[in-house]
């Protein structure tokens, strides 16, 4: 019996992050859902959200950006398009974008409304994440 998962991170641009964790809780495509060790091995798509995790006191939280993760008894693994921890995220950069989605939107005119629609949940999440780091 696993008593520890091991997690890791990786974007098109490289490894993010691995660590020993106690428990992990993501954003699934059919809902949030957690991992503690000894879990049933499954996989399934990520949309944009939170990624929380735990090791002893400790709580870790990025952004993902979308992708799959892989579940294993001692191993998750997550392929995103963009991951952040919580405490590298520029927050106003994060508000600038989501306003700027918002304006496009309101336009209606000449714009990729899923894109921009897109933009905004990106956006509208990474303030998010950051203001629940900073909440801790």
């Amino acid at each position: 019996m696993a008593d520890k998962l091991t997690l890791d991170i990786v974007t098109p641009h490289g490894h993010v992050f691995t660590d020993e964790v106690d428990e992990i809780v993501a954003s699934g495509s059919e809902g949030e859902f957690g991992v503690l060790p000894d879990h049933v091995p499954f996989l399934t798509t990520l949309k944009v959200g939170m990624l929380i995790y735990k090791k002893g006191s400790e709580t870790g939280i990025f952004f993902i950006g979308s992708g799959y993760s892989e579940v294993g008894p001692d191993k998750v693994t997550i392929l995103a398009d963009s991951a952040e921890r919580s405490d590298n995220i520029d927050v106003e950069r994060a508000k600038a974008a989501m306003k700027r989605a918002e304006e496009r939107l309101k336009k209606k005119e000449e714009i990729d409304e899923a894109r921009a629609t897109a933009s905004l949940e990106r956006a509208m999440m990474r303030v998010q994440v950051a203001e629940k780091h900073h909440a801790r």
